[in-house]
């Protein structure tokens, strides 16, 4: 990577933002090798995003104040330390592994509400998932629906409900980030004591 930054013009201008379009494409092609189940695919685009790390990294090192692919590497073995007290510190395994991981990294990063950390760029589904995850895991007091469902029935409905909307002139993916955001000032407000 280093000698790509030194010989290759199109390497050698590339910055942190400029790569954020191949992460994102790489990461796609990830997916997709996963969930297809091809070893080779997948092997090869984990290469993919690997390189995506090391690409990042070494920009980063460039700077005066940067930090090079060791540093990253070390940062997230020490997290996976913390965060696994139960394998690496002789604690107990906890009842919730989620909820104390989550509970943990809330803890490191100083959080005060679920919300925070949340990315914005996640897809409206996605990001629901996520506020949804976080909110149990955290017992906030919002009311959220718990009726068992197996993924493909779960997959047909989001469909049925997309066709649904589409039907009738919705836009459905406006329509989750309107209800992400009621979502978010439910949960704001029980965080808040309800008020």
């Amino acid at each position: 990577m280093a000698t790509l930054r030194r010989r290759c013009p199109w390497d050698a201008e590339q910055t942190h933002r400029s790569l954020v379009q191949y992460l994102i494409e790489e990461t796609g092609e990830l997916v997709e090798a996963i969930e297809t189940g091809d070893r080779d695919h997948l092997a090869e685009e984990l290469g993919d995003v690997l390189l995506q790390v090391y690409f990042h990294a070494e920009i980063a090192a460039e700077a005066p104040d940067g930090f090079d692919i060791d540093d990253v590497a070390a940062g997230v073995a020490d997290k996976l330390v913390r965060r696994h007290p139960h394998v690496f510190g002789g604690e107990g395994v906890p009842a919730d592994l989620h909820g104390s991981w989550e509970q943990r990294k809330a803890e490191e990063k100083g959080r005060t509400s679920v919300l925070e950390g949340i990315p914005e760029q996640l897809s409206a589904l996605a990001r629901a998932g996520k506020i949804i995850s976080r909110t149990r895991s955290r017992r906030v007091a919002v009311e959220l629906a718990d009726e068992p469902i197996d993924a493909a029935e779960l997959g047909r409905q989001i469909v049925a409900l997309v066709a649904r909307g589409q039907a009738s002139g919705i836009d459905p993916d406006q329509a989750v980030r309107d209800a992400v955001r009621d979502l978010e000032r439910g949960v704001r407000s029980a965080e808040n004591g309800g008020s």
